[in-house]
């Protein structure tokens, strides 16, 4: 998998951030602030982190600052992804 999707990412935020009151990521609402989302600063850190490993990528501290909402997060990811790609 070369591409991180919003249905992926998704999935990964539920598991680190809980289900209980998150709102469904859908192409709506990826442009809301985490915490609009019911997301704190740890559950995206985990989340963060999980992606890592499991892309075996190193993503930029700096850069995930202004990663401050899904789709921001998804085209950070995925443009890391795509770079390694590009190799």
């Amino acid at each position: 998998m070369d591409r991180l999707e919003l249905i992926d990412l998704a999935r990964i935020l539920r598991i680190w951030g809980g289900e209980e009151e998150y709102v469904e990521l859908t192409e709506d609402v990826q442009d809301l602030y985490w915490d609009e989302l019911g997301y704190d600063s740890l559950s995206v850190l985990q989340t963060t982190g999980s992606i890592e490993r499991k892309f075996d990528i190193l993503l930029d501290g700096e850069l995930l600052e202004l990663a401050d909402t899904p789709r921001r997060f998804l085209e950070l990811v995925n443009g890391v992804l795509g770079s390694r790609a590009a190799v």
